[in-house]
């Protein structure tokens, strides 16, 4: 597919890069920093175009991966175009682009950023169309890249993003705060990592309420309150801490 790629940050990067490998044709990579539109393009054949009336019209689709809060800008100035239309948001709903003829969502289910390489092959990919012909072009495009895919409305994308938004963001931040509490004691964050290995490796094959173990699963409230003695002094700390351990005792009663 001849195909144009609006955006250069981290998601487009490796979008545009998979495309290429898969010998998709990225004719035109958008970026508003010059920089940006020709590191990307250079790597991929393609050209780099700093602005968004230069987008040629007859390619076969439009990938638009930017930011959320610049999307509506994005499509307000992009030129009618005859291609199928796709942005790449998990939680932005598909009518945002409703100007166009034929649109939908494209979006790879995972957490990238430019430096850290992935196997676009185990990376889900959900998508949906504003009618049949263009959700089976995605649906082409999506089997071209990657094992896992499936067709997904609005609705269970915005869930399924706020489960992402836990399980990652949220789980990164816990990791954050567990170094924080390590360097009070000089301790290496180092000593958590086979830790937290052995917990991603668990809920690869068990349900996340299988796995769930600590003084809060066991409703030990000595250890409990031992800890919360700890991180006396540290109120962020202690009130994450708390709030946690209370959903734990709640799912676990």
């Amino acid at each position: 597919m001849r195909i144009v790629l609006i955006g250069s940050g981290n998601v487009a990067t490796h979008l545009g890069n998979a495309l290429y490998e898969a010998g998709h044709k990225i004719v035109q990579v958008y970026s508003r920093s010059k920089e940006n539109a020709i590191n990307l393009s250079a790597g991929i054949e393609s050209t780099g175009i700093t602005e968004l009336s230069k987008i040629v019209t007859d390619a076969e689709v439009y990938i638009i991966s930017v930011k959320d809060d610049a999307l509506q800008e994005v499509v307000e100035k992009m030129p009618k175009v005859n291609g199928v239309v796709v942005h790449t948001a998990g939680s932005v709903g598909v009518e945002v682009l409703n100007r166009f003829d034929d649109y939908g969502v494209f979006y790879p289910f995972q957490t990238f950023t430019k430096a850290s390489k992935v196997v676009f092959h185990n990376i889900p990919v959900l998508v949906e169309g504003n009618n049949d012909q263009t959700t089976e072009t995605l649906l082409n495009l999506g089997h071209a890249l990657s094992k896992n895919v499936l067709k997904a409305d609005s609705e269970q994308r915005a869930k399924l993003h706020i489960a992402a938004v836990y399980s990652c963001n949220f789980v990164n931040l816990m990791y954050r705060l567990a170094d924080e509490v390590l360097q009070d004691s000089e301790l290496p964050f180092s000593l958590l990592q086979p830790l937290i290995a052995e917990t991603a490796n668990k809920v690869q094959s068990l349900n996340p309420t299988e796995t769930q173990t600590g003084p809060a699963s066991r409703d030990d409230q000595q250890t409990i309150l031992k800890h919360k003695e700890v991180l006396q002094g540290n109120t962020e700390l202690t009130e994450i801490y708390e709030l946690l351990t209370s959903s734990i005792l709640k799912r676990t009663k």
